[in-house]
């Protein structure tokens, strides 16, 4: 095997052990929040692809430094499912935003997903630049929740939201969020420093990973009564041309990144990257 071959199959190799240990940390976080995670909904399955995601978006990391932007992932996906299939009314839904943004704010929590927000409130702590950056994390959760409490109000009322809509909406799915948490905990010294221009780059990711999980997930969720882009009214060839718009401009946003972070805006391109390759739509990937 040539030396590139091999170079190649070690580094490969090591992100997957990688993911495998991130894996084992998430299955031990979720035992700590009773009923949070059913298995059900949380199988194997699951905790493998969401810790594949985060290690090849950042190879070089070690677990411990993908520890916050996995347990951050891990923290959307349970609220999602909370808003989406446990709130029976509005009044639910606005009592978990409430309490969610209270114990952001330093409350104690009362419940299992709030217990896990304030322990990732409280690692966070641990990081002095936090203390500057609180503000802008606090202020992306709440964005992150009012997009969950939209997207349960269409889906409750029946509403047809355009597709430009339904991307001002992206928000709902929490990976900015999860972003920011995690260049807080494990960014460089740039990144930390620029937390707010780069949450608008990652806000341009999470519209292109808004879409994308639609259309990879459009099945489940028509079988489920959840809310799709594509059930909307909106054809896939609508869907697939704004995804390829967005994919398109990315690279434009991300690659003024490299010069200050390389590391970070390799992060970001991979995050379109693998989940695109992740759900077999690579053509809609960034090209350049």
């Amino acid at each position: 095997m040539p030396d590139d071959e091999l170079d190649e199959a070690f580094e490969l190799g090591r992100t997957c052990a990688l993911a495998a240990e991130c894996g084992r940390d998430l299955q031990r976080c979720a035992q700590m929040y009773a009923g949070l995670f059913p298995v059900a909904a949380f199988n194997a399955e699951f905790y493998s692809g969401l810790t594949l995601s985060t290690a090849f978006s950042a190879p070089w990391a070690t677990a411990d430094r993908l520890k916050m932007v996995n347990r951050a992932a891990l923290w959307v996906l349970a609220v999602d499912r909370l808003v989406d299939h446990t709130a029976t009314n509005r009044e639910q839904v606005t009592r978990l935003t409430r309490e969610c943004l209270s114990v952001a704010d330093g409350a104690v929590p009362r419940s299992a997903v709030t217990r896990f927000l304030a322990d990732m409130r409280d690692e966070l702590a641990t990081v002095k630049e936090f203390e500057e950056a609180r503000r802008l994390w606090r202020d992306q959760l709440a964005r992150t929740l009012a997009g969950m409490t939209r997207a349960w109000v269409w889906r409750d009322t029946g509403a047809a939201p355009t597709l430009a809509r339904y991307l001002d909406n992206a928000d709902s799915r929490g990976s900015c969020f999860v972003d920011v948490s995690h260049w807080i905990y494990a960014g460089d010294g740039w990144t930390r420093a620029h937390l707010e221009e780069l949450r608008g780059v990652s806000r341009h990711v999470q519209r292109y990973l808004h879409l994308l999980g639609d259309v990879a997930s459009y099945r489940r969720d028509v079988s489920w009564g959840d809310l799709n882009v594509l059930a909307l009214g909106v054809s896939r060839a609508e869907v697939t041309g704004a995804m390829a718009a967005l994919a398109g401009q990315a690279p434009g946003l991300i690659e003024p990144v490299r010069a200050s972070s390389p590391r970070t805006a390799v992060y970001l391109r991979r995050q379109i990257g693998f989940n695109a390759g992740f759900v077999g739509i690579s053509a809609l990937r960034p090209t350049a």
